[in-house]
């Protein structure tokens, strides 16, 4: 039998969903945590989802910080005024927010060369630090990257982005976040504006014409049983879980590593080109000419 499911039902769903099931939204300096002395230059950067910077986000970096994770912390808020189904088709606003994310990375790396960054994002927070990545000088790297339930789209090209990645990008997607990065991409479109279901549902496909040997530092990890014990059922939220930041997010970020105990049988995959006929979308949305 056919589901139908109306339009507003779908909104409600999407937004209840990307906004992390939570009313509050504290300053984002609430995040800032002093730096330990062991580690004086490295430094963590998270971006949120539509919703903006929530519980779940804080949740989850109090996670890596009960894991022992000692980078200093620093939330950044890309959807402003615009949070919720807003922020998701504000192409100006992605423009100028990873514009400034790059100026704040970079000015990072100036002020204190040698600074160890990685990032995390979650859902539509993979476009903005993405297109941040983009805009980078060719000398500039972060650490690692870290992309919890991305809404891009699958064939979105990110060779450019993972020019500036030194390390790993870690990409956690889901085949049961499906009211999200199934129902809702598909009706109203990834943070790249195309009405499919997204990467962090399927996963990342290499284009054709993509950087193969820039591809090779895409680590893609699929959804598994073993986490429902650590709070993640595989729906939208479910990756920025506090336990399983804890015990899975928190190894990959500081060691590169996987619990054992959660490792899969197949080994992790490095995404397949698509077919020839394929065709990419453009690497920066254009701004929209209402303003937005």
């Amino acid at each position: 039998m056919k589901l139908s499911i109306s339009k507003p039902v779908c909104a409600l769903a999407l937004l209840a969903a990307l906004a992390g099931c939570a009313s509050d939204h504290a300053a984002v300096a609430a995040t800032a945590t002093t730096q330990p002395a062991t580690q004086p230059t490295a430094l963590h950067i998270h971006l949120p989802g539509i919703g903006g910077y929530r519980g779940v986000d804080r949740g989850m970096l109090r996670g890596l910080r009960e894991a022992g994770y000692t980078p200093r912390i620093r939330a950044f808020d890309w959807t402003g005024e615009d949070a919720g189904l807003a922020a998701l088709v504000a192409t100006r606003r992605h423009r100028d927010e990873s514009t400034r994310l790059a100026a704040m990375i970079a000015d990072e790396l100036r002020t204190n060369p040698g600074t160890q960054i990685n990032i995390s994002t979650h859902s539509a927070g993979a476009g903005i630090i993405a297109w941040a990545l983009e805009q980078l000088p060719p000398d500039v790297q972060i650490d690692t990257l870290l992309l919890i339930a991305p809404a891009l789209s699958p064939q979105y090209d990110l060779s450019r982005a993972l020019t500036h990645v030194r390390g790993k990008a870690y990409v956690i997607y889901s085949p049961y976040d499906t009211a999200v990065l199934g129902i809702g991409t598909q009706m109203f479109g990834t943070v790249d504006g195309l009405k499919v279901e997204a990467a962090g549902k399927v996963g990342f496909t290499a284009p054709p014409k993509a950087d193969k040997q820039q591809y090779e530092k895409l680590v893609q990890i699929p959804y598994r049983s073993a986490w429902i014990k650590l709070g993640n059922i595989g729906d939208h939220i479910g990756g920025l879980s506090r336990p399983f930041s804890r015990a899975i997010l928190e190894p990959l970020l500081a060691r590169g590593e996987l619990p054992a105990e959660t490792t899969p049988e197949e080994p992790l995959s490095v995404p397949p080109p698509l077919p020839a006929a394929a065709t990419a979308p453009a690497t920066l949305p254009a701004p929209a000419a209402s303003g937005q």
